[in-house]
C-alpha cells in the first residue's frame, strides 16, 4: 500500500468481556477500496488527535443509542446501550459535521449523525410501521429488502442505482432528521434509509449495512470506493482538523 493511501478512522463497538470489537467486513470494505483502516475505540476524550491523523471517517453499526440522548421512550427491544460509545461518537460526529473531512455513517452511525444534529429516532419500527417490510429477521439477524434512492442525490450518484436490495439489520430508524440533513432514500414502508448533509463537502449516511454485501455487490462497494477517493483528495488538500 503506497504511503499516499488515505487513513480511514472506523469506530468500534463498546467494551465487552474486557475487549473492543468490530465486524471484519468494515475493514475489508475499506481495504478493497484502497484505504488503510484505523480502528477507533470508544472512550477517547482527545478526539482532535484522531482528526489530526485520519483522512476520512466511518461511523459503524451496533447497539442502540440511549433514549435519553434524543428524548425518546424506553422500550423492551432496546439493546446494547453503551453510554461511553454514545458520548464518543456523538461528539465525533459533531466534529465531523463541522469539518471538511469526508464521512460515511452506517446503520447506528446514521442514527448517531441525526441525533448529534438534533434529530429523533423511532424506538421500535414494528410498533409504528408494522412488518410489511422486515428490517431485520427474527430474532435479530440481517435480511435483504428493496429500497429507493433519489436519482438526483449524492447517494444516488455514488451508488449508481436508484433501486437497491442490500442487507438491513435494525429495529430503529430516524424519525425526525437532524438539522440540515436531507432524506434521500426510503424503504417501501416509508422508513428513512439514507441521509446526506448538503452543508458538508461529502457526508453520507445509510440505514442499511453495505459492508455485508460489498464484496459481491458493486453498488455497495462503490460507497466505500468513493469515500476513499474523497479522503485521498482531502489528504492532498491538507485540510485542518476541526
Amino acid at each position: 500500500m503506497p504511503s499516499e493511501a488515505p487513513l480511514i478512522g472506523v469506530t468500534m463497538y463498546g467494551r465487552e468481556d474486557r475487549k473492543f470489537s468490530l465486524p471484519e467486513e468494515y475493514v475489508d470494505s475499506v481495504r478493497r477500496a484502497g484505504g488503510v483502516p484505523l480502528l477507533l475505540p470508544p472512550g477517547e476524550s482527545r478526539l482532535a488527535r484522531w482528526f489530526e491523523s485520519i483522512d476520512g471517517l466511518i461511523v459503524t453499526g451496533g447497539g442502540d443509542l440511549e433514549p435519553d440522548r434524543y428524548g425518546g421512550d424506553t422500550h423492551d427491544s432496546i439493546y446494547m446501550t453503551d453510554p461511553e460509545r454514545d458520548a464518543t461518537e456523538l461528539q465525533l460526529v459533531r466534529d465531523l459535521a463541522a469539518s471538511a473531512m469526508p464521512g460515511f455513517c452506517i446503520c447506528r452511525g446514521m442514527q448517531v449523525l441525526s441525533v448529534a444534529l438534533g434529530g429523533t429516532l423511532v424506538e421500535h419500527l414494528p410498533d409504528e410501521v408494522g412488518e410489511s417490510t422486515l428490517h431485520r429477521a427474527p430474532p435479530r439477524e440481517p435480511i435483504k429488502h428493496r429500497l429507493s434512492i433519489e436519482a438526483d442525490s449524492l447517494l444516488g450518484a455514488v451508488s449508481g442505482e436508484t433501486q437497491v436490495e442490500p442487507f438491513s439489520w435494525h429495529h430503529q430508524a430516524v424519525r425526525v432528521p437532524g438539522d440540515g440533513l436531507e432524506v434521500v432514500a426510503r424503504a417501501p414502508d416509508g422508513v428513512i434509509e439514507g441521509l446526506q448533509y448538503p452543508g458538508h463537502p461529502w457526508l453520507l449516511a445509510v440505514q442499511w449495512h453495505p459492508e455485508l454485501s460489498a464484496a459481491e455487490d458493486v453498488s455497495q462497494q462503490r460507497l466505500f470506493d468513493e469515500l476513499i477517493r474523497q479522503a485521498a483528495a482531502y489528504r492532498k488538500r491538507g485540510q485542518a482538523s476541526p
